[in-house]
């Protein structure tokens, strides 16, 4: 049997108890939250005057969605105020629609750029492009200088956070400030959380045995189990409109999924090797917001950069925030960001 058979097999026969024991343990967290995915469902005022629900800022990206094109492929991305510019790059399997609730606070502010990465989101990625961080980190160059941009505040999330990193050090001149969450160090990248879905992309099963049963349950999703369980501390996230937005993409296609794949495998071997040198010349303002229940990211990463970055400043500690905090407290990152912008 080849290996790719076995291993679809053997994890084909995990997720199918995962999913009943999963929908089971997403309605008990859900009942003793008092609620349900409709919890967060409710409008939230924001700081452009207008308040939305979820679903409603899903529609409003989708209309809102550009296309740029670069050499790297047509770059989707949001495009929203005026200014000197932010650019926020999204976690994996996220795309741009992470930073909504970011962009909604601040593009009174800013001009808030969210581009989708290669391989992510509906960026459409050029024939034999690779996807890999370092080729992101130019493709963000293309980007800006496709829009005029010259330079930016940088707030990245994740493997976004890898990809900040290698842009700082690429194009130092282009950052006037870098603000980051939970994301990968040269000393935890890949994170040993990430080992399981190497190899399932390595067996080109990942978007079949994960992403897709997600999609199609979403209670799964919200699970202990899912990628709610495993990166959001609000039993409640990630809502419907939001898996719609991160995983049906993914999986549209055969050719779609392969790309995920390859976007995966892209993060190992380690990315961000040999770049401490190169950090500990940068000249850049950063701040770090941390989520300390993050299972995924080991909790001395920020202590790592501090000892690295001459200019350092400081770390704020969400106590229960995980992975992808900043989709779930966006009011935090629009604080954080609008001090370390005024600093900068």
């Amino acid at each position: 049997m080849h290996r790719r058979e076995f291993l679809a097999g053997s994890v084909s026969g995990l997720l199918a108890g995962s999913l009943v024991a999963g929908a089971l343990a997403s309605k008990a967290a859900l009942g003793a939250a008092g609620g349900t995915a409709g919890a967060v469902k409710g409008a939230a005022r924001t700081d452009d005057g207008v308040s939305r629900t979820d679903e409603e800022s899903a529609r409003l990206y989708d209309k809102e969605r550009r296309f740029a094109q670069t050499s790297f492929g047509r770059i989707a991305y949001i495009d929203r105020g005026t200014g000197p510019a932010a650019l926020f790059l999204h976690g994996f399997p996220l795309n741009s629609v992470q930073w909504r609730g970011a962009i909604d606070r601040l593009s009174p502010y800013k001009r808030c750029l969210a581009p989708d990465f290669m391989g992510l989101g509906h960026t459409e990625v050029a024939t034999g492009q690779s996807v890999a961080p370092a080729a992101q980190a130019d493709m963000l160059a293309a980007f800006l200088d496709k829009l005029s941009v010259q330079d930016v505040d940088l707030v990245g999330s994740d493997s976004g956070g890898a990809v900040a990193q290698l842009f700082v050090t690429r194009y130092p001149k282009r950052v006037r400030s870098l603000l980051l969450t939970n994301c990968d160090v040269e000393i935890d990248s890949p994170p040993p959380a990430l080992l399981p879905v190497l190899d399932l992309a390595r067996a080109g099963v990942y978007p079949d045995l994960w992403l897709e049963p997600w999609l199609n349950h979403k209670d799964v999703a919200r699970s202990a189990q899912g990628l709610g369980g495993m990166c959001y501390s609000n039993p409640a996230h990630p809502t419907d409109a939001a898996l719609e937005q991160y995983l049906a993409p993914l999986v549209a296609s055969p050719e779609r999924k392969a790309l995920v794949n390859r976007y995966t495998l892209g993060l190992t071997p380690n990315p961000l090797a040999g770049i401490a040198p190169l950090l500990k010349k940068c000249t850049v303002l950063t701040r770090i917001v941390w989520g300390m229940s993050d299972s995924i990211f080991s909790a001395g990463n920020p202590d790592y950069l501090a000892g690295l970055l001459p200019k350092f400043a400081g770390v704020r500690q969400i106590k229960e925030g995980k992975l992808f905090f900043p989709e779930e407290y966006p009011d935090i990152i629009a604080a954080e960001a609008r001090r370390l912008w005024e600093r900068a």
